[in-house]
Parts: structure tokens; sequence; C-alpha cells
């Protein structure tokens, strides 16, 4: 099973990112997703979740009505759209899947979520 988060990079504060998840190994449309960000010298966070049929969403409020995520391909389970970037976003992005099929309960805590990838960096300059 792999994971692999893509599209960071170095931006301006204002600009826009799209962040991929590259997937393999496991039925990842059947799983809920997750974005979390670990920012240096702090812990994990949870910044955005999506159900496997893509009809729940939660965002954390630090990124709400900035950040959009939404599902793809099996290749491409998750994306997410992230505009209005600010400084405080810079932070290594993680994606994620709770592995429990078709599970009706979308969690917030990393540690729900079993199956990890290599993350992105993203850099917001002021």
């Amino acid at each position: 099973v792999q994971l692999q988060a893509s599209g960071g990079g170095l931006v301006q504060a204002g600009s826009s990112l799209r962040l991929s998840c590259e997937a393999s190994g496991a039925p990842f449309s059947r799983f809920n997703m997750g974005w979390f960000r670990q920012a240096p010298g702090k812990e994990r966070e949870f910044v955005a979740t999506i159900s496997w049929s893509a009809g729940t969403t939660y965002f954390a409020d630090s990124v709400k009505g900035r950040f959009a995520i939404s599902r793809g391909s099996a290749k491409n389970p998750v994306y997410l759209q992230m505009n209005s970037l600010k400084p405080e976003d810079t932070a290594v992005y993680y994606c994620a899947a709770d592995s429990t099929p078709y599970k009706l309960l979308v969690e917030r805590s990393p540690g729900a979520y079993d199956y990890w990838g290599q993350g992105t960096l993203v850099t917001v300059s002021s």
C-alpha cells in the first residue's frame, strides 16, 4: 500500500496550490480520505477530510473557506485545493486513508487513519 502526496512548493501569500495524492495497493475509493499537516516544531494537525462517497467533508477552522477537498480516481483518490494561502499554512502536507471500508463516521483525528503517504512541503512566503 502506497500513498504519495505531491503538488507542494514555494509560493507567495495569497497564492493557490493544488495537492494530489497518488495511491496504490488498496481500494482507496472505499475509504474516507484526509489531509493533515505538520509545521516545524509542531504536532501533526488535521486539515480536511472527505468521506468515501464524497458526501461529507470537514475542515479545520483555520482553513475553512480557503481550502477545498475533493475525490478523484482510484489512482488519485483525493485532492486538496488551497487558495488564499497564508504564511501560517507552511507545513509538510500528508494525505491519509481510514482503511475501514464505507465507514459512516468521518474522523478528524490522525490516529483514526491507517495509511499515510510521504508528505509534500508547502512554503508560503509573506
